[in-house]
């Protein structure tokens, strides 16, 4: 008897492998494909795609499954029925295309597994890192809850959606601190991802002085209500106004009178006592003008448009009565009122030259009147009238501004001439007196002749 090691070979063996697969074939057909399945497929309904509304629908492996042989992949036939996410990938800031950024060798159903059930989550990150910072909330500061628990997708998304209701935000947060929730929602409105995304950017590490305007002074114990007022997003908190008139506008006790700059004069260490540099007016505080208080000058709160000339203040108190007109910087100066420095008179055609030069103003200006005063000599110098009228008021013919005396008076022309009696005598050498003894109205001739004169020597003469 013959003994045949492959037996399976024989006519009756291959004949039973014929019928086993022909049944097996005829299985898969009837039970489609159900055989190979590792579970039931998803069928919570959802919008229309591919024809079907769940993947429960879905008929043939083959509309999921790419064969070995073929040359696309399973993400592809994904794509087919999900356009709006193949749609994704084309923009850098998607969810989707986010995810493949950075993970790039990560498939669909490494993220959204399947034959788990009918009811079984289609998403499910367990396995994988969500990229949450690029999508533009950060967990870093979302790394316990409230129970001192490690954060799970499904403490903020719930359900399978993985969609976000704002709503979450209040609820855990009241369970922190239900009052400071409270005041921050009515501050700020309820939209929290309008300003915060999860780095604690405004939280209690936070520091204006990242910013151009710093909390200096009284600014550092603000409350931010008081000035981000009606702020409800990241965008209002940073185009807050930081012009100090912004806040402190309707507290303006100058109703605008000096503009809006209003760190010229005050400082955010106390908003009084102000301080206001001159030296950046057109009228610098000099001299004894730097201790006057503001009111004094600036009536009734009234600065924009205050007059500056010294006679605008010190009119008041002109002790000329207006005689010298009104440009007192021409005597006086701003270190002391009383310290009038020296006027002068060349600017006013009459030079103080001589003996003039050590006389006292008052003595001119007689009653503080300086304007329209007579200039010739005769003005100061007639009381007494020594000469009673006898000469012009040409003083100047024997006196000078060096001396008022002696005088000099030239009687060359006065000789009397021998036709009118005279001897010829040279009477310039006579004094005023000895002709002239009590004034030049009365004169005489006998005083000398008759002593037989010789000329004079008398030195007293006037």
């Amino acid at each position: 008897m013959k003994n045949n090691k492959l037996g399976c070979l024989t006519s009756t063996g291959i004949f039973a492998a014929l019928i086993t697969l022909i049944v097996i074939v005829v299985a898969i057909f009837i039970s489609g494909a159900q055989m190979f399945s590792a579970g039931p497929l998803n069928a919570q309904a959802g919008d229309a795609m591919g024809g079907v509304t769940a993947h429960a629908a879905i008929g043939e492996c083959s509309a999921c499954h790419a064969a070995p042989w073929d040359a696309g992949i399973m993400a592809d036939r994904c794509m087919q029925c999900h356009q709006d996410i193949s749609a994704q990938l084309f923009h850098t800031d998607e969810l989707h295309s986010v995810i493949a950024q950075n993970n790039p060798g990560l498939g669909c159903r490494e993220c959204h597994p399947e034959h788990r059930g009918a009811s079984a989550a289609l998403t499910d990150l367990s396995e994988n890192s969500f990229p949450h910072d690029a999508l533009g909330f950060s967990l870093n500061g979302h790394q316990t809850t409230v129970a001192r628990k490690s954060f799970v997708c499904s403490d903020c998304h719930a359900g399978d959606s993985y969609k976000f209701e704002i709503s979450t935000c209040d609820t855990c947060h009241r369970d922190m601190d239900v009052t400071f929730t409270e005041s921050h929602v009515t501050a700020y409105g309820s939209n929290c991802l309008g300003c915060h995304d999860g780095v604690d950017r405004y939280g209690k590490d936070f520091s204006h002085a990242m910013f151009s305007f710093s909390l200096d002074g009284k600014h550092a114990n603000l409350d931010c209500a008081q000035c981000h007022t009606n702020a409800h997003s990241a965008a209002d908190l940073q185009s807050t106004p930081t012009e100090c008139s912004s806040c402190h506008q309707k507290d303006d006790p100058h109703a605008g009178a000096y503009g809006a700059a209003c760190g010229v004069c005050h400082n955010p260490e106390a908003w009084t006592p102000a301080k206001f540099d001159h030296n950046l007016a057109a009228f610098k505080l000099e001299g004894g003008h730097t201790d006057v208080a503001c009111e004094k000058c600036h009536i009734n709160n009234v600065f924009k448009g205050t007059p500056s000339t010294c006679n605008d203040c010190h009119q008041k108190d002109d002790e000329h009565n207006g005689q010298n007109g009104t440009d007192c910087s021409a005597c006086h100066n701003t270190k002391n009122w009383d310290d009038v420095e020296s006027f002068d008179h060349n600017s006013v055609n009459f030079p103080l030259n001589g003996g003039h030069g050590d006389v006292q103003c008052d003595q001119c200006h007689k009653g503080g009147v300086f304007t329209g005063l007579s200039t010739t000599c005769s003005t100061c110098h007639a009381d007494p009238d020594f000469h009673a009228g006898a000469f012009s008021g040409d003083c100047s013919s024997c006196h000078t501004i060096s001396g008022w005396t002696p005088a000099q008076f030239d009687l060359s022309h006065r000789e009397p001439r021998a036709e009118e009696g005279g001897n010829g005598i040279n009477h310039g050498g006579a004094t005023c007196r000895q002709c002239h003894p009590s004034t030049v109205n009365e004169a005489t001739c006998t005083a000398c002749h008759e002593g037989g004169f010789e000329g004079g020597d008398d030195d007293d003469d006037d």
